[in-house]
């Protein structure tokens, strides 16, 4: 278990399993938006309270998801999560069937996402929880970069998917997909081992959002530029005229996936608040050229920028965070930082889809790229607050060698 063979040969079934879990998330990015505002024809808001309220039950369900993985075990959080995925798909499968009532259709559609919500908080938590357990707590960044790389290769992959079926065969058979795909997921993980679950009471969900509050707030604000993207980029486009917007969430998460290909050691090795920094300043490059962007050329490069440095915001906050609590708690401290990406992202697509309103498409990366300012910040911070404790410590070790008499 402790060599990097018998590491990948538990890892690599887990990721698969949230790539196809996760296509339907990015199925989702690439066609609810269109669906939302071109054949339903509602307007921005409503699309960004369409796409923000699967955040809102991933939420609302990440203490239970949490919970569930420590007690009774992730591989069952996982099935559950599955199985709420699919509920998804054919409940939005119905809201197709529903367009001549375009207002039933979008509350059908939004009891989908609701259930999406559910399904991928059970789904991440547990399957971050189960690869912790299967490899050891000592290498939770890895679980969290190759989780990471499944989950936003399925958004590169999902969203472009998800618009050509919507083009080529319809609504309700691209929305088919999203019934299809969970199970491929389990199929990947089904003979996975267990692993045991204590059944003990856990720490309070509040104390360890507490412990993980200053990382987790760095991860909300650095979330709010692929909020963004993921939310509005289809539109944005389109009033650009430029078309073949799926590419730039491909470019995203292209960029994405190469970063943790090569540097996703680089939080363990040089300091999750010190790469965070570096990780911010690109990302937040990367919304002001999608902000400026004159031509698609310069757009793509924004979202590919974004991408890159959003890439290690996660496992760099994460892995401070996680270190904060001990291994029995893995899967409630999992469930409470990955709560405020899904607070940032429920919060994102309502307030994006406003400025959008009032200013413009252009401006929601303008808010992304002061959100990623204010998490610079923040790691800034944590980056000081580590220095000086690490020159108390200095400090108060050669005053007591002082003291010792020679």
């Amino acid at each position: 278990m402790d060599t990097n063979k018998s590491a990948i040969a538990y890892l690599l079934p887990v990721s698969l399993c949230v790539f196809f879990g996760y296509l339907t998330v990015g199925i989702s990015l690439g066609t609810i938006p269109l669906f939302v505002h071109g054949t339903l024809h509602f307007n921005n808001v409503m699309v960004g309270l369409t796409i923000g309220i699967q955040s809102v039950a991933t939420l609302a369900f990440r203490h239970y998801s949490g919970t569930l993985c420590d007690t009774k075990g992730s591989r069952l959080a996982v099935r559950y999560g599955v199985c709420m995925c699919v509920l998804a798909g054919l409940t939005y499968m119905l809201a197709a069937a529903l367009i001549p009532s375009p207002g039933f259709s979008l509350i059908v559609l939004c009891l989908g996402r609701i259930f999406l919500g559910i399904g991928e908080s059970l789904m991440i938590t547990g399957a971050l929880a189960w690869g912790i357990g299967l490899v050891g707590h000592q290498k939770a960044g890895k679980v969290m970069a190759w989780v990471g790389i499944a989950i936003y290769g399925a958004v590169a992959c999902g969203a472009p998917l998800g618009l050509w079926l919507m083009h080529n065969l319809g609504s309700e058979e691209a929305f088919l997909s999203v019934v299809v795909l969970p199970w491929l997921g389990w199929f990947m993980v089904m003979r996975l081992p267990l692993v045991a679950a204590s059944g003990k009471a856990r720490a309070p969900f509040y104390q360890v959002i507490k412990k993980v509050g200053l990382q987790g707030s760095g991860l909300a604000l650095g979330t709010v530029g692929f909020g963004g993207l993921a939310s509005f980029v289809a539109l944005y486009f389109g009033q650009k005229g430029w078309g073949n917007a799926s590419l730039a969430l491909t470019m995203f998460g292209g960029a994405y996936i190469l970063v943790r290909l090569f540097w996703a050691h680089l939080p363990d090795r040089l300091g999750g608040a010190r790469v965070a920094l570096f990780s911010l300043a690109i990302e937040i490059l990367g919304q002001v050229l999608l902000w400026q962007a004159p031509s698609v050329i310069y757009a793509l490069g924004g979202a590919a920028l974004t991408g890159m440095g959003f890439s290690l915001v996660f496992p760099s906050f994460g892995v401070e965070a996680v270190r904060k609590v001990s291994p029995q708690n893995k899967g409630v401290a999992l469930g409470a930082y990955m709560a405020f990406f899904d607070l940032s992202l429920g919060l994102t697509g309502p307030i994006a889809g406003w400025v959008a309103g009032e200013w413009g498409y252009a401006a929601v990366y303008a808010t992304g790229a002061l959100s990623g300012l204010a998490a610079f910040v923040l790691a800034l911070g944590l980056t000081y607050n580590k220095s000086v404790k690490h020159d108390d410590y200095a400090t108060s070790t050669i005053h007591t060698r002082q003291s010792v008499p020679q």
